[in-house]
Protein backbone atom coordinates (compact mmCIF):
# COMPACT_ATOMS: atom_id res chain seq x y z
CA UNK A 1 0.00 0.00 0.00
CA UNK A 2 1.02 3.83 -0.73
CA UNK A 3 -0.55 6.74 -0.01
CA UNK A 4 -1.28 9.84 -2.57
CA UNK A 5 -2.49 13.01 -0.86
CA UNK A 6 -2.83 10.75 2.85
CA UNK A 7 -5.29 8.46 0.58
CA UNK A 8 -4.24 5.23 0.78
CA UNK A 9 -3.80 3.01 -2.38
CA UNK A 10 -3.72 -0.39 -1.79
CA UNK A 11 -2.43 -2.83 -4.72
CA UNK A 12 -1.46 -5.90 -3.44
CA UNK A 13 -3.37 -9.10 -4.31
CA UNK A 14 -5.95 -10.50 -1.26
CA UNK A 15 -5.22 -13.80 -0.26
CA UNK A 16 -7.64 -16.40 0.73
CA UNK A 17 -8.45 -16.61 4.23
CA UNK A 18 -8.47 -20.35 4.11
CA UNK A 19 -6.29 -21.56 0.87
CA UNK A 20 -7.71 -24.92 -1.01
CA UNK A 21 -5.13 -27.62 -2.07
CA UNK A 22 -3.88 -27.44 -5.52
CA UNK A 23 -3.26 -30.37 -8.00
CA UNK A 24 -1.20 -28.88 -11.44
CA UNK A 25 -2.01 -30.72 -14.83
CA UNK A 26 1.10 -29.73 -16.91
CA UNK A 27 4.69 -29.52 -16.62
CA UNK A 28 5.59 -26.70 -18.95
CA UNK A 29 8.14 -23.44 -18.72
CA UNK A 30 5.33 -20.86 -17.02
CA UNK A 31 4.65 -23.35 -14.25
CA UNK A 32 8.00 -23.21 -13.20
CA UNK A 33 8.31 -19.55 -13.68
CA UNK A 34 5.45 -18.29 -12.37
CA UNK A 35 3.06 -20.61 -10.99
CA UNK A 36 4.72 -22.37 -8.55
CA UNK A 37 7.05 -19.37 -7.66
CA UNK A 38 3.54 -17.53 -7.05
CA UNK A 39 1.74 -19.81 -5.01
CA UNK A 40 4.81 -20.47 -2.50
CA UNK A 41 4.90 -16.86 -1.79
CA UNK A 42 1.38 -16.70 -1.17
CA UNK A 43 1.60 -19.78 0.92
CA UNK A 44 -0.55 -22.06 -1.20
CA UNK A 45 0.18 -25.76 -1.11
CA UNK A 46 0.37 -27.65 -3.99
CA UNK A 47 -0.14 -31.20 -3.37
CA UNK A 48 0.46 -33.01 -6.52
CA UNK A 49 1.06 -32.62 -10.52
CA UNK A 50 0.84 -34.83 -13.39
CA UNK A 51 1.90 -34.19 -17.36
CA UNK A 52 2.13 -35.94 -20.34
CA UNK A 53 5.79 -36.65 -19.70
CA UNK A 54 6.05 -37.94 -16.09
CA UNK A 55 9.89 -36.57 -16.07
CA UNK A 56 8.85 -33.00 -16.57
CA UNK A 57 6.69 -33.56 -13.64
CA UNK A 58 8.78 -35.21 -11.51
CA UNK A 59 11.22 -32.66 -11.85
CA UNK A 60 9.46 -29.96 -10.72
CA UNK A 61 7.94 -31.80 -7.99
CA UNK A 62 11.47 -32.15 -6.69
CA UNK A 63 12.24 -28.45 -7.25
CA UNK A 64 9.24 -27.45 -5.48
CA UNK A 65 8.63 -30.19 -2.77
CA UNK A 66 5.37 -31.27 -4.64
CA UNK A 67 4.88 -34.72 -3.05
CA UNK A 68 2.80 -36.24 -5.42
CA UNK A 69 3.11 -37.00 -8.65
CA UNK A 70 0.88 -38.80 -11.18
CA UNK A 71 0.57 -40.88 -14.34
CA UNK A 72 -2.54 -39.07 -15.77
CA UNK A 73 -5.43 -36.46 -14.90
CA UNK A 74 -7.46 -39.51 -14.35
CA UNK A 75 -4.83 -40.64 -11.32
CA UNK A 76 -4.77 -37.33 -10.25
CA UNK A 77 -8.19 -36.50 -9.63
CA UNK A 78 -8.81 -40.23 -7.84
CA UNK A 79 -5.96 -38.95 -5.25
CA UNK A 80 -6.58 -35.35 -5.21
CA UNK A 81 -8.86 -33.96 -1.41
CA UNK A 82 -11.89 -33.43 -1.93
CA UNK A 83 -11.77 -29.73 -1.95
CA UNK A 84 -8.66 -29.29 -4.37
CA UNK A 85 -8.50 -26.80 -6.92
CA UNK A 86 -6.75 -27.34 -10.35
CA UNK A 87 -4.60 -25.55 -12.40
CA UNK A 88 -4.53 -26.88 -16.00
CA UNK A 89 -1.55 -25.58 -17.67
CA UNK A 90 -1.68 -26.99 -21.31
CA UNK A 91 -2.22 -26.49 -24.41
CA UNK A 92 -5.79 -25.17 -25.57
CA UNK A 93 -6.72 -28.19 -27.83
CA UNK A 94 -6.44 -30.50 -24.83
CA UNK A 95 -8.72 -28.25 -22.69
CA UNK A 96 -12.16 -30.15 -22.84
CA UNK A 97 -10.72 -33.58 -22.94
CA UNK A 98 -9.42 -32.54 -19.24
CA UNK A 99 -12.25 -30.57 -18.19
CA UNK A 100 -14.60 -33.70 -18.78
CA UNK A 101 -12.23 -35.61 -16.58
CA UNK A 102 -12.45 -33.13 -13.34
CA UNK A 103 -15.00 -33.73 -10.18
CA UNK A 104 -18.25 -31.85 -11.39
CA UNK A 105 -18.50 -28.81 -9.33
CA UNK A 106 -14.84 -28.34 -8.53
CA UNK A 107 -12.63 -25.10 -8.62
CA UNK A 108 -10.55 -24.68 -11.84
CA UNK A 109 -7.82 -22.43 -13.35
CA UNK A 110 -7.26 -22.88 -16.60
CA UNK A 111 -4.34 -21.24 -18.80
CA UNK A 112 -5.07 -18.43 -20.88
CA UNK A 113 -6.38 -18.56 -24.09
CA UNK A 114 -9.67 -19.93 -23.12
CA UNK A 115 -9.50 -21.58 -26.77
CA UNK A 116 -7.63 -21.12 -29.99
CA UNK A 117 -10.86 -20.21 -31.75
CA UNK A 118 -13.73 -19.00 -30.60
CA UNK A 119 -15.42 -22.16 -31.26
CA UNK A 120 -13.33 -23.29 -28.76
CA UNK A 121 -14.09 -20.56 -26.23
CA UNK A 122 -17.95 -22.40 -26.81
CA UNK A 123 -17.10 -25.58 -25.99
CA UNK A 124 -15.01 -25.05 -23.16
CA UNK A 125 -17.33 -22.29 -21.51
CA UNK A 126 -20.22 -25.61 -21.97
CA UNK A 127 -18.15 -28.51 -20.45
CA UNK A 128 -17.65 -25.94 -17.32
CA UNK A 129 -21.62 -24.92 -17.69
CA UNK A 130 -22.31 -28.84 -17.92
CA UNK A 131 -20.35 -30.18 -14.92
CA UNK A 132 -20.83 -26.54 -12.64
CA UNK A 133 -17.33 -25.97 -12.19
CA UNK A 134 -16.06 -23.17 -10.69
CA UNK A 135 -13.60 -21.93 -13.72
CA UNK A 136 -11.58 -19.02 -14.17
CA UNK A 137 -9.24 -18.36 -16.97
CA UNK A 138 -5.86 -17.40 -15.93
CA UNK A 139 -5.87 -13.79 -17.49
CA UNK A 140 -3.15 -12.63 -14.16
CA UNK A 141 -2.19 -9.25 -15.91
CA UNK A 142 -5.28 -8.15 -13.96
CA UNK A 143 -3.55 -8.59 -11.06
CA UNK A 144 -0.27 -7.20 -11.69
CA UNK A 145 0.75 -4.96 -8.84
CA UNK A 146 1.07 -1.64 -11.31
CA UNK A 147 -2.70 -2.75 -12.78
CA UNK A 148 -3.82 -2.92 -9.44
CA UNK A 149 -2.64 0.53 -8.58
CA UNK A 150 -4.05 2.00 -10.98
CA UNK A 151 -7.13 0.78 -11.18
CA UNK A 152 -7.50 1.81 -7.32
CA UNK A 153 -6.59 5.19 -8.45
CA UNK A 154 -8.58 5.16 -10.76
CA UNK A 155 -11.81 3.36 -8.53
CA UNK A 156 -10.77 6.98 -6.10
CA UNK A 157 -11.20 9.24 -8.53
CA UNK A 158 -7.96 10.62 -8.54
CA UNK A 159 -7.58 11.37 -12.24
CA UNK A 160 -10.67 12.12 -12.71
CA UNK A 161 -12.95 10.97 -15.81
CA UNK A 162 -10.78 7.77 -18.05
CA UNK A 163 -10.89 9.40 -21.37
CA UNK A 164 -7.67 7.49 -23.17
CA UNK A 165 -6.09 4.04 -21.92
CA UNK A 166 -3.12 2.77 -24.36
CA UNK A 167 -0.82 -0.22 -24.29
CA UNK A 168 2.67 0.11 -26.44
CA UNK A 169 4.80 -2.80 -26.83
CA UNK A 170 7.93 -2.03 -28.84
CA UNK A 171 10.84 -4.86 -28.09
CA UNK A 172 12.18 -7.93 -29.37
CA UNK A 173 10.42 -10.92 -28.49
CA UNK A 174 12.53 -14.04 -28.06
CA UNK A 175 9.51 -16.79 -29.74
CA UNK A 176 12.15 -19.61 -29.82
CA UNK A 177 11.21 -19.74 -25.67
CA UNK A 178 8.05 -20.93 -26.98
CA UNK A 179 8.16 -24.14 -29.05
CA UNK A 180 4.81 -24.77 -28.91
CA UNK A 181 3.37 -21.23 -29.59
CA UNK A 182 6.06 -19.94 -31.70
CA UNK A 183 4.18 -21.90 -34.28
CA UNK A 184 0.98 -20.52 -34.16
CA UNK A 185 -0.97 -19.70 -36.99
CA UNK A 186 -2.92 -16.96 -34.24
CA UNK A 187 0.59 -15.55 -32.63
CA UNK A 188 0.56 -12.19 -31.63
CA UNK A 189 -3.00 -11.30 -31.02
CA UNK A 190 -4.07 -15.13 -29.68
CA UNK A 191 -0.78 -15.84 -27.82
CA UNK A 192 0.09 -12.34 -26.71
CA UNK A 193 -2.28 -9.21 -26.92
CA UNK A 194 -4.95 -11.19 -25.60
CA UNK A 195 -3.37 -9.53 -22.16
CA UNK A 196 -4.19 -6.82 -23.41
CA UNK A 197 -7.46 -7.22 -24.59
CA UNK A 198 -8.61 -8.63 -21.80
CA UNK A 199 -6.84 -5.31 -19.33
CA UNK A 200 -8.88 -2.99 -21.50
CA UNK A 201 -12.13 -4.90 -20.63
CA UNK A 202 -11.52 -5.15 -17.64
CA UNK A 203 -11.45 -1.25 -17.31
CA UNK A 204 -13.48 -0.17 -19.75
CA UNK A 205 -16.22 -2.90 -20.39
CA UNK A 206 -16.94 -4.51 -23.35
CA UNK A 207 -16.30 -2.11 -26.78
CA UNK A 208 -19.15 -1.43 -29.05
CA UNK A 209 -16.76 -2.56 -32.10
CA UNK A 210 -12.96 -3.03 -32.95
CA UNK A 211 -10.79 -2.38 -35.70
CA UNK A 212 -7.61 -4.48 -36.16
CA UNK A 213 -4.53 -5.37 -38.17
CA UNK A 214 -2.49 -7.85 -37.37
CA UNK A 215 0.59 -8.37 -39.23
CA UNK A 216 3.97 -10.70 -40.26
CA UNK A 217 8.09 -9.71 -40.65
CA UNK A 218 9.41 -10.24 -44.15
CA UNK A 219 12.06 -11.78 -43.10
CA UNK A 220 10.53 -14.39 -40.34
CA UNK A 221 8.37 -17.64 -40.62
CA UNK A 222 6.03 -16.01 -37.57
CA UNK A 223 2.26 -15.51 -38.83
CA UNK A 224 2.23 -12.56 -36.93
CA UNK A 225 4.62 -10.18 -34.80
CA UNK A 226 2.73 -6.84 -34.67
CA UNK A 227 -0.61 -5.54 -34.10
CA UNK A 228 -2.84 -2.23 -33.48
CA UNK A 229 -6.35 -3.08 -31.91
CA UNK A 230 -8.47 0.20 -31.88
CA UNK A 231 -11.81 -0.23 -29.39
CA UNK A 232 -14.64 1.89 -29.90
CA UNK A 233 -16.17 3.30 -27.20
CA UNK A 234 -18.02 5.85 -28.38
CA UNK A 235 -16.85 9.92 -29.08
CA UNK A 236 -14.39 10.53 -25.89
CA UNK A 237 -12.57 7.30 -24.76
CA UNK A 238 -9.72 6.04 -27.11
CA UNK A 239 -8.50 2.59 -26.48
CA UNK A 240 -5.77 1.05 -28.74
CA UNK A 241 -3.29 -1.71 -28.30
CA UNK A 242 0.06 -1.20 -30.45
CA UNK A 243 2.81 -4.06 -30.42
CA UNK A 244 5.72 -4.82 -32.26
CA UNK A 245 7.84 -7.74 -31.56
CA UNK A 246 10.38 -7.07 -34.34
CA UNK A 247 11.92 -4.40 -32.75
CA UNK A 248 15.96 -5.78 -32.44
CA UNK A 249 17.20 -2.87 -32.46
CA UNK A 250 18.83 -2.74 -29.25
CA UNK A 251 17.16 -0.95 -25.73
CA UNK A 252 17.22 2.47 -26.13
CA UNK A 253 14.16 2.71 -27.92
CA UNK A 254 12.07 0.05 -26.32
CA UNK A 255 8.75 0.79 -24.83
CA UNK A 256 6.39 -1.61 -22.80
CA UNK A 257 3.94 0.37 -21.26
CA UNK A 258 0.64 0.78 -19.94
CA UNK A 259 -0.70 3.99 -19.93
CA UNK A 260 -3.88 6.01 -18.29
CA UNK A 261 -5.22 9.05 -19.58
CA UNK A 262 -8.10 11.38 -17.46
CA UNK A 263 -9.53 14.72 -16.71
CA UNK A 264 -7.54 15.05 -13.47
CA UNK A 265 -4.52 13.00 -14.14
CA UNK A 266 -2.19 10.48 -15.60
CA UNK A 267 -0.56 7.02 -14.92
CA UNK A 268 1.82 5.44 -16.21
CA UNK A 269 3.17 1.92 -15.91
CA UNK A 270 6.57 -0.07 -17.71
CA UNK A 271 5.75 -3.40 -17.87
CA UNK A 272 9.32 -4.99 -17.10
CA UNK A 273 8.62 -8.16 -17.98
CA UNK A 274 8.45 -8.01 -21.61
CA UNK A 275 12.20 -6.23 -22.01
CA UNK A 276 14.76 -8.00 -22.50
CA UNK A 277 12.92 -11.27 -21.88
CA UNK A 278 12.95 -13.51 -19.56
CA UNK A 279 15.47 -11.49 -17.84
CA UNK A 280 13.10 -7.68 -17.50
CA UNK A 281 14.17 -5.31 -16.10
CA UNK A 282 12.54 -3.17 -13.29
CA UNK A 283 8.79 -1.64 -13.30
CA UNK A 284 8.24 1.68 -13.31
CA UNK A 285 4.77 3.08 -11.99
CA UNK A 286 4.42 6.91 -12.45
CA UNK A 287 1.02 9.37 -11.37
CA UNK A 288 0.53 12.84 -12.64
CA UNK A 289 -2.46 14.79 -10.87
CA UNK A 290 -2.65 18.26 -11.85
CA UNK A 291 -2.57 21.07 -9.49
CA UNK A 292 -4.47 24.52 -9.51
CA UNK A 293 -1.83 26.22 -11.11
CA UNK A 294 -2.09 23.75 -13.77
CA UNK A 295 1.58 22.55 -13.70
CA UNK A 296 1.94 18.73 -14.18
CA UNK A 297 4.47 16.99 -12.01
CA UNK A 298 5.01 13.64 -12.15
CA UNK A 299 5.99 10.86 -9.27
CA UNK A 300 7.56 7.49 -9.03
CA UNK A 301 6.68 5.35 -6.84
CA UNK A 302 8.47 2.16 -5.98
CA UNK A 303 5.60 -1.04 -5.98
CA UNK A 304 6.44 -4.45 -4.23
CA UNK A 305 6.31 -6.86 -6.84
CA UNK A 306 5.75 -7.46 -10.39
CA UNK A 307 3.53 -9.61 -13.53
CA UNK A 308 5.70 -12.56 -12.50
CA UNK A 309 5.04 -13.99 -10.79
CA UNK A 310 2.86 -12.01 -7.94
CA UNK A 311 -0.24 -11.62 -10.73
CA UNK A 312 -0.46 -15.27 -10.33
CA UNK A 313 -1.42 -15.45 -6.75
CA UNK A 314 -4.50 -12.78 -8.15
CA UNK A 315 -5.72 -15.49 -10.22
CA UNK A 316 -5.79 -18.25 -8.06
CA UNK A 317 -6.06 -16.24 -5.02
CA UNK A 318 -9.68 -14.76 -5.98
CA UNK A 319 -10.64 -18.09 -7.34
CA UNK A 320 -9.91 -19.76 -4.08
CA UNK A 321 -11.79 -16.80 -2.65
CA UNK A 322 -15.43 -17.43 -4.57
CA UNK A 323 -15.10 -20.90 -4.14
CA UNK A 324 -15.09 -20.31 0.10
CA UNK A 325 -17.50 -17.50 -0.64
CA UNK A 326 -15.17 -14.54 0.60
CA UNK A 327 -16.51 -12.82 -2.56
CA UNK A 328 -19.24 -12.47 -4.46
CA UNK A 329 -17.93 -12.39 -8.15
CA UNK A 330 -14.88 -14.13 -9.50
CA UNK A 331 -13.04 -11.85 -12.01
CA UNK A 332 -11.42 -13.92 -14.64
CA UNK A 333 -14.94 -16.73 -14.76
CA UNK A 334 -15.18 -18.47 -17.98
CA UNK A 335 -18.60 -16.48 -18.42
CA UNK A 336 -16.21 -12.98 -18.40
CA UNK A 337 -13.44 -14.19 -20.39
CA UNK A 338 -15.74 -15.46 -22.92
CA UNK A 339 -15.96 -12.19 -23.99
CA UNK A 340 -12.58 -11.18 -24.06
CA UNK A 341 -12.25 -14.38 -26.87
CA UNK A 342 -15.03 -12.46 -28.44
CA UNK A 343 -12.88 -9.91 -29.15
CA UNK A 344 -9.78 -11.61 -29.76
CA UNK A 345 -12.12 -13.24 -32.67
CA UNK A 346 -13.78 -9.84 -33.75
CA UNK A 347 -10.07 -8.34 -33.87
CA UNK A 348 -9.15 -11.50 -36.38
CA UNK A 349 -12.12 -11.14 -38.72
CA UNK A 350 -11.54 -6.96 -39.02
CA UNK A 351 -7.81 -7.81 -40.26
CA UNK A 352 -9.12 -10.54 -42.20
CA UNK A 353 -11.98 -8.36 -43.77
CA UNK A 354 -9.07 -5.08 -43.95
CA UNK A 355 -10.52 -1.33 -44.19
CA UNK A 356 -12.47 0.75 -46.03
CA UNK A 357 -11.46 1.86 -49.31
CA UNK A 358 -10.70 5.42 -50.01
CA UNK A 359 -12.59 6.87 -52.70
CA UNK A 360 -10.30 9.07 -55.19
CA UNK A 361 -12.62 12.21 -56.42
CA UNK A 362 -12.34 12.34 -60.21
CA UNK A 363 -11.95 15.98 -61.69
CA UNK A 364 -15.38 16.53 -64.25
CA UNK A 365 -13.88 16.83 -67.94
CA UNK A 366 -14.16 20.60 -68.52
Amino acid sequence: MFKIQDTPIPYLPVRPKQPLPIVVIGAGGIVGDAHLPAYRKAGFEVVGITNRTRARAEKLAAAWNIPHVYDSVAEAVAHAPANAVYDITIMPEHFVETLNQLPDGCGVLIQKPMGDYFWQSQEILEVCRRKNLTAAINCQLRFAPYVSAAREMIRQGLIGELYDMEVRVTLETPWELFPHVMVHPRLEIQYHSIHYIDLIRSFLGDPNSVMAKTLKHPAKALSSSRSTILFDYGDTMHAVINTNHDHSFGPANQESFIKWEGTKGAIKARMGLLMDYPHGVPDKFEYCLLREDGKPTWHTVDLEGSWFPDAFMGTMGTLMQYKNGEIDTLPTSVEDIIKTMAVVEAAYTSSDTGGVQAEVIKEQPH
